[in-house]
Order: C-alpha cells, then structure tokens, then sequence
C-alpha cells in the first residue's frame, strides 16, 4: 500500500497533506451549515457586503460576493501555506520534509507589527 511507497520524507508529504485537506473539508464543511443558519443568509441591519442578498444558498452566497473578496480569502489561505510552510524560518522550526510535525504551524501568537496583531497561535491556539 502507500505506507511502503517512497522515503520518509514522502510519508511526511502524505501525511502533511492528509492533514491539509482535512482541515479544508472541516472548514468547508463548518462554513456551509454556518451560511445555512437565518443569522447568517437572512436579513443584516448592516450589510456585510455590497449587492448582499438575503435567504440566498451558500453557493448563492458565494456567487454574490465581489471579486476583490474572494480574493482576499485566496490572499489569507495563501499567506497561511507560505507561513506553515516556514517562510520565516523561525527558531527551532522544522519542516516536516525534514523530520519536523506535518501540520505543525510555528507560533504567531504576539507578531503582526506594533501590539502583536496575533492573539492566538495556529498550533494549539488555546494551549490544550
């Protein structure tokens, strides 16, 4: 089977990825009952958005949304990768090609420019 396929590193690349689309199909699965509920597909005091219309599907929802805000979420996912991916190079951060946790994000939490932008880590945001 896949377990005896490639090196380790390849086992590591199988296992980060297994761990990247779970989250994705999480986070899907989480946004799409989310954009189900009457608070959010129903009617806004404040629209969240130009050309929002409400009681729409979630694919209607989607559909609706301008451009420039897709592509700020494609922006945020993509910033996401990059820095899970060690684009820093913090201290004592291994990838996970190279012995490190596939899944592992190195702590954020206090950065982001003047008063630490960041409240959370993406690893264990709650220290659990």
């Amino acid at each position: 089977g896949l377990s005896e396929l490639g090196s380790e590193r390849t086992q590591a690349w199988f296992k980060a990825a297994e761990t990247k689309h779970g989250r994705v199909a999480m986070a899907a699965f989480l946004g799409f009952i989310a954009q189900c509920t009457p608070q959010v597909s129903g009617e806004h005091t404040f629209a969240p958005y130009r050309g929002y219309v409400a009681g729409c599907s979630p694919q209607e929802q989607w559909d609706n949304i301008p451009t420039i805000g897709k592509l700020q979420i494609f922006i945020l996912i993509g910033m996401l990768e990059s820095y899970g991916e060690g684009a820093s190079q913090p201290d004592g951060y291994v990838h996970y090609m190279r012995g490190g946790k596939p899944g592992y994000y190195p702590e954020i939490k206090g950065k982001g420019g003047p008063g630490g932008h960041f409240l959370f880590n993406l690893w264990d945001p709650f220290q659990l």
